[in-house]
């Protein structure tokens, strides 16, 4: 394979990414024919026969409504900067937890070995009862 080839096949990789991103941010605001002709393609990985062959359509229409959901999802997120945010988050996170192992460094044994504890912590039962019993004023 030539080298200008591995790119394209790269840079159409990262467009699915970011499709697959937006798709687990704003699926639910796509039609159940839309969301399961997404799902298959992205999710499940299958071709445009395969998806035409299962619906029941052609391959133009299994095309057309995948660039409609792409446009879709690039607007909800023009409008609305959940991904944005999200990513925004995530990198804070990261920042926020690098500067900490960093400093942790000058600390001694005991402490640094604390705080990699306290970072490596899985927070989600925590985070899910948090959500559970304040859903009224979080969600």
């Amino acid at each position: 394979m030539t080298g200008v080839y591995l790119f394209f096949i790269m840079i159409a990789s990262m467009k699915d990414l970011h499709f697959l991103r937006l798709w687990d941010i704003y699926n639910g605001l796509l039609t159940n024919t839309q969301r399961e002709i997404t799902d298959l393609y992205y999710n499940c990985d299958l071709s445009l026969a395969e998806i035409a062959e299962e619906k029941g359509c052609s391959r133009q229409s299994v095309s057309e409504c995948l660039a409609t959901c792409r446009k879709q999802f690039e607007e909800y997120e023009e409008r609305l900067h959940f991904l944005r945010i999200l990513t925004e988050a995530s990198l804070n996170a990261s920042f926020l937890a690098t500067d900490i192992e960093r400093t942790a460094e000058a600390f001694p044994e005991e402490y640094r070995k604390k705080i990699t504890e306290i970072l490596q912590r899985d927070y989600s039962q925590e985070i899910a009862s948090a959500i559970e019993k304040n859903k009224d004023t979080l969600l």
